[in-house]
């Protein structure tokens, strides 16, 4: 069914990984498939799956971006009619490919919790098939195809790092990797939407108070009940990462592996980062998605790169005299840290008379030389503060 409308998406290496592992660590790219991530493949099923009466009915789903893109694609592939809801926050260039592919968007809600009530209501309302970015059988196996197609690209795989939400990726690559027992797939979650560690120890779907996280393709607060019965029967492990750890992956998949990878796509290779030791080899990680905006991706860079120990911010005090912020600046050059901002001030209530107090922001080349350049500064007399 899905032969020539999804892509067999690439896998390729990471030298990076490899070597921290200590055995061969993969990325499958389905940031790369069409529509910027893996949903068209469950969207496609179960839309062609419906019958001739209900695609003339048309079909509404409810996503803050890629599912909304798999719908809008697949629907248009099958002459069918979709209506997106998206939440109010949506990101604008995932609106606009959404309409791209022809749908129709409304944005209702504040997250993608109240997108997915208001959904369903309009196809209550309209009679509309409501197509569940996760919650649904059909969307469950075609997700699963990218489980069939790492079986085949990577015939030895061991471990499989999906990133998860509500769990229907997670689900279909279980299912479709069930007959070979010594494959073990490892869920991933962004810390502040992890519903599925809770769920599994409860036995059976939590909802979560709220979610929190810049990974909005994973940022679901309840796991859906179709992919939890699958998941709570053959994934052992759902780990969970931080915002730190999924900047870091994502600035590794940039410069690295030349893959622009959205927050939620990179969670398993975050995964992987914070504890390599965990996984045995060879590992395949499923890149989820691509779909990121401009702005969001120029902030996470950054992110990523104070979290990788390359940006750092400090605060110092000094004598208020001519020459000592020339001094400081000397003594960073000497250092060989790129100065990116700097602060002077010299009006605060906590300061003394005669003293300034100087915020810097620089770049160095690592952790290893901010450490460098730290003790230099510390030596030559600067305290230093940070926070």
């Amino acid at each position: 069914m899905l032969a020539e409308i999804a892509r067999v998406t690439p896998v390729v290496g990471s030298r990076v990984l490899t070597a921290r592992c200590g055995g061969e660590v993969r990325f499958k790219c389905e940031n790369l498939q069409r529509g910027g991530s893996f949903k068209l493949r469950g969207a496609y099923v179960r839309i062609a799956r419906l019958s001739e009466e209900q695609r003339r009915a048309g079909v509404v789903a409810a996503s803050a971006g890629n599912h909304a893109q798999g719908v809008a694609l697949a629907a248009s592939l099958l002459g069918c009619s979709a209506t997106v809801v998206m939440p109010l926050g949506a990101p604008l260039p995932k609106i606009a490919a959404t309409e791209g592919y022809g749908a129709t968007v409304r944005l209702i809600g504040a997250d993608v919790e109240e997108a997915l009530v208001a959904a369903a209501a309009l196809a209550e309302e309209t009679g509309a098939v409501f197509i569940h970015p996760f919650d649904h059988v059909d969307v469950v196996a075609g997700q699963g195809t990218v489980g069939l197609e790492i079986l085949d690209q990577v015939p030895d795989v061991r471990t499989i790092v999906v990133p998860t939400g509500g769990g229907g990726l997670l689900a279909g690559i279980a299912a479709a990797v069930a007959h070979r027992p010594e494959v073990r797939v490892v869920g991933v979650q962004a810390a502040g939407a992890a519903a599925y560690p809770e769920s599994i120890a409860a036995g059976h779907p939590v909802a979560l108070d709220g979610v929190s996280t810049m990974a909005d393709g994973i940022a679901i607060g309840r796991p859906g009940a179709v992919p939890f019965a699958v998941v709570s029967a053959l994934v052992p492990d759902v780990r969970t990462v931080s915002e730190e750890s999924l900047s870091r992956a994502l600035l590794l998949c940039l410069e690295r592996a030349k893959l622009v990878v959205e927050p939620a796509g990179a969670a398993g290779v975050a995964a992987i980062l914070d504890d390599p030791q965990a996984f045995e080899p060879p590992v395949v990680a499923v890149l989820s998605g691509g779909n990121v905006d401009p702005l969001l991706m120029h902030r996470l860079l950054r992110h990523g790169l104070a979290a990788s120990g390359r940006f750092v911010a400090f605060r110092t005090r000094m004598t208020d005299r001519p020459g000592a912020l020339a001094a400081l600046l000397h003594e960073l050059a000497e250092a060989d840290a790129n100065v990116l901002e700097v602060e002077h001030l010299r009006t605060n209530p906590r300061l003394h008379v005669d003293e300034a107090e100087v915020y810097v922001q620089i770049e160095t080349r690592g952790g290893k030389h901010t450490d460098a350049v730290l003790a230099r500064l510390r030596s030559a007399g600067y305290p230093l503060i940070f926070g």
